[in-house]
C-alpha cells in the first residue's frame, strides 16, 4: 500500500510539472492560407491571433470570421494532441496505461 501510495505522489508531481511546461509550450495553426494565425498555449487557452490586413474586408466580414474560427479549432486540436502526446510519455514512464484527456 505504502508503495501505490508513493506511486501516486510521484505522479501527481510529475503531472504537476508536466502542466507547468505545457502551459508555456504553444502550437500554431493557420487558415485562409496563412491569412489568420492562432496560437494556442497547452492550457488550452488562445494566446494570439494574427490577422493579415488584406484578408479585413468591411463587406465580406463573415469570410474572416469563419478563418478566425477554422484557425482557432485547428490550434486548439494541434494543443490537445500536443497534451495527449505528453501525456503519453508521463504514464509510460510510470508504467500507467496512457488515459487520454487526464490534463
Amino acid at each position: 500500500m505504502g508503495q501505490i501510495m508513493k506511486q501516486a505522489q510521484q505522479f501527481q508531481a510529475k503531472m504537476s510539472q508536466l502542466q507547468e511546461k505545457l502551459g508555456e509550450e504553444t502550437v500554431e495553426a493557420s487558415a485562409g492560407g496563412g491569412m489568420v494565425t492562432a496560437v494556442v498555449n497547452g492550457r488550452q487557452e488562445v494566446v494570439s491571433i494574427r490577422i493579415e490586413p488584406e484578408v479585413a474586408d468591411p463587406d465580406d466580414v463573415e469570410m474572416l470570421q469563419d478563418l478566425v474560427l477554422a484557425a482557432v479549432n485547428e490550434g486548439l486540436n494541434r494543443a490537445r494532441e500536443m497534451v495527449n502526446e505528453e501525456m503519453g510519455k508521463l504514464t509510460k514512464g510510470l508504467g500507467l496505461p496512457n488515459i487520454p484527456g487526464l490534463v
